[in-house]
């Protein structure tokens, strides 16, 4: 089974390329709806989140919102969630990863923002990173509901930067040129990656 890391900074258009592998019947690990899920109501990280920072669980799920007030911009606050959430995110992409093993599946993608930063790669058998221009970049995230400039240079701080993933990447996938050049090329991905 060959694996296909998929990463993109914020506002690149990751997401809407995971869509289309999907489309394209490829199965795919992502690891913030992973994030989402242990932190909704009953998940797997609720308890220790709430033990670390009291106060950002309400009605058995965490609130994001008041959690990522408490972490952003302060980066052992950060860590310690971090230590929290990620052996967690890894033992269900493991899992993943198992179940496609036993049913034979030729390709598989993981889906990691923080890809370059956590050591994801070493994981996958290449890597393919969705790109744009920073113009559209900053277009497309300050159009998000809370978000500001000085919130996105924060964010893009924490980020290995574009220019040094594309350097770094197998395949570079140019989004903001419309949606069908993204998706031949991810169709060429596939057939390289399934042969």
């Amino acid at each position: 089974m060959k694996v296909l890391g998929l990463t993109g900074s914020i506002g690149m258009g990751k997401s809407t390329a995971a869509a289309m592998l999907r489309r394209l019947g490829v199965p795919v690990h992502d690891a913030d709806a992973t994030v989402h899920r242990l932190m909704g109501q009953g998940g797997a990280a609720v308890t220790a989140v709430a033990a670390a920072f009291p106060g950002v669980v309400t009605d058995g799920a965490v609130d994001r919102r008041e959690l990522g007030r408490r972490v952003f911009g302060r980066p052992a606050e950060l860590k310690r969630l971090e230590a929290i959430l990620h052996p967690l995110v890894r033992r269900a992409e493991t899992a993943f990863l198992k179940r496609h093993r036993r049913y034979g599946t030729k390709l598989v993608v993981l889906d990691i923002p923080l890809l370059f930063e956590t050591g994801g790669e070493r994981r996958c058998d290449r890597v393919a990173v969705v790109s744009c221009p920073a113009f559209l970049q900053a277009q497309r995230v300050l159009r998000r509901p809370g978000m500001s400039a000085e919130r996105l240079a924060a964010i893009l701080a924490q980020q290995t930067p574009d220019v040094e993933k594309r350097r770094r990447a197998d395949f570079v996938l140019r989004s903001g040129v419309g949606r069908v050049p993204v998706l031949r090329a991810l169709k060429r991905i596939v057939t390289v990656m399934r042969s």
